[in-house]
């Protein structure tokens, strides 16, 4: 049960540092620094997990609250442009579709776009749905700019290592304290339970208000000290382990992460301005670990900069991500895998809606259950969407992808996709991430056809379709054949960025 006993924050103390940690420094230095004192707490002898090279386009919105000039992101994190997620060998071998983040095509006040192109198809009037997408047609083009007249919906690829480091400058300028050292003692108030200070193996002891765990999946404050419980999630998502390797690149940088299925997981192809991040992610039940790591080597398309690292892991939440006076944030407070590229998005969220509900007077069992319910809320979302992808394969024959077609649903999922499936109908709520677009272009790219689907394509009429997507596919393809490829306009931008 969380703290109610009123004591006011005005220090926040940070366990561990990496991605996780240095955004939550970041942020909470630039935006309530004036009221707090900041101390981050992490030893150079702990490495960070690092894999973590894709985003998704929220990442922007998070630099802009912090003030974070893109061009200086780029240039200090070697980063990349990203479109979207090309699946590939998903539905079946040799099948691939594109997971966009832009918008497809033109939707009305009654039907979505999906509903239109349905009818569309059905009369013969309409090509693929990505064609209406000028994301996807750009990024399979190799196309890319900011700014300009044609404006597009992208994420960044990164290097996290690097990531973390461009946080750590950008916090200490405004104010946040890094101390070195290894957490050997979690100290807590005899009276309250609650977290009362950090004890380092130099013998210094760290007081706190509030205590942030950034200390990766064994969560050293919110599950070793407070024993808050995990709820696992492996008998819907049953890849355990992660192999990570980087590669010199073998040709322009293309502006989107390829995700590729094989028979016991999937494969990441991540390209940054000069290297490419790789990885294998699999489940051990299926496949051991040295024919992963033959595999991982067999598919390696430049040479490698890096020893392949193994990454053991367990999707699944803590029960509370906010315990008494600690919050975790990053792999301590769960983890879903990266398919979908959420882990960076998940914890700028958890520290932007901490902003929004930061305990200035006292840490409260309300305060708490608020931000639970929210982090809860959006985290089930992130897992049915990834639980999505596996469970709609047509991979057949193959044990891992056969498992993953008989698995018993969230109910969650189960009555979104039973929706879709009669009617075309699909839906973003409130705390949702995934946006519409994203769950159609998902659920039609892995072969759930719908059964039915809204009318007023049918009232369109089958003349005013084919006109009107024609209108559309043409616009788009005007608007990438304008655009620079995405290695020019790296080559350009990181140019000018330089000088």
């Amino acid at each position: 049960m969380a703290s109610s006993h009123g004591k006011p924050v005005r220090k926040v103390v940070i366990a561990g540092g990496g991605t996780a940690g240095w955004t939550v420094a970041a942020a909470l230095a630039k935006n309530l620094g004036s009221m707090l004192a900041i101390e981050l707490v992490e030893s150079d002898a702990i490495g960070t997990v690092g894999v973590g090279e894709s985003t998704i386009p929220t990442a922007r919105r998070f630099h802009e609250i912090l003030g974070l000039s893109e061009a200086d992101f780029v240039r200090a994190t070697g980063a990349s442009f990203k479109l979207g997620i090309s699946f590939e060998n998903w539905a079946r071998e040799g099948e691939r579709y594109f997971h966009s983040f832009g918008s497809t095509g033109r939707s009305t006040w009654m039907a979505d776009f999906q509903h239109i192109w349905l009818e569309a198809q059905a009369l013969g009037v309409a090509g693929p749905i990505g064609d209406y997408s000028l994301e996807t047609q750009a990024a399979l083009a190799g196309k890319f700019r900011t700014g300009g007249n044609v404006p597009l919906n992208y994420a960044y690829h990164l290097d996290a290592t690097a990531y973390g480091l461009f946080l750590r400058d950008f916090a200490t300028k405004f104010g946040a304290v890094r101390t070195e050292g290894r957490i050997t003692e979690v100290r807590r108030d005899g009276l309250s339970g609650d977290i009362a200070a950090l004890v380092l193996d130099s013998g210094a002891v760290i007081e706190g208000d509030l205590f942030i765990d950034c200390t990766g999946f064994h969560g050293l404050l919110i599950e070793e000290a407070l024993e808050t419980g995990f709820e696992d999630w492996t008998h819907w998502l049953s890849t355990d382990r992660a192999l990570a390797v980087q590669t010199a690149a073998t040709g322009p940088a293309r502006p989107y992460t390829r995700a590729i299925a094989h028979d016991a997981g999937w494969q990441w192809q991540i390209p940054l301005q000069r290297r490419v991040g790789n990885g294998l992610v699999y489940a051990s039940a299926h496949l051991s670990d040295d024919a992963a790591l033959e595999r991982l080597a067999q598919r390696l398309e430049g040479e490698m900069l890096t020893q392949p690292r193994l990454i053991r892991f367990r999707t699944g939440t803590r029960r509370k991500a906010w315990n008494r006076n600690c919050i975790a944030m990053g792999l301590s407070s769960g983890f879903v895998e990266p398919l979908e590229s959420t882990s960076i998005h998940l914890i700028m969220i958890a520290v932007t809606r901490l902003m929004q509900l930061f305990p200035f007077n006292g840490v409260t069992e309300a305060l708490a259950d608020r931000y639970n319910a929210l982090s809860r809320a959006e985290l089930e979302g992130i897992r049915d969407f990834i639980i999505l992808h596996y469970h709609l394969n047509g991979r057949e024959g193959e044990p891992f992808w056969d498992a993953c077609r008989a698995l018993e649903l969230p109910d969650t999922l189960a009555a979104r996709i039973e929706l879709f499936r009669e009617s075309a109908t699909a839906f973003q709520a409130s705390d949702e991430l995934f946006r519409v677009d994203s769950w159609v272009q998902v659920m039609l790219g892995q072969g759930l056809a719908p059964e039915g689907y809204h009318k007023l394509g049918q009232m369109i009429g089958r003349d005013r379709l084919r006109q009107s997507l024609a209108e559309l596919e043409r616009g788009i393809g005007q608007q990438v054949a304008a655009l620079p490829t995405h290695q020019q306009f790296l080559d350009q931008y990181t140019a000018l960025v330089a000088a």
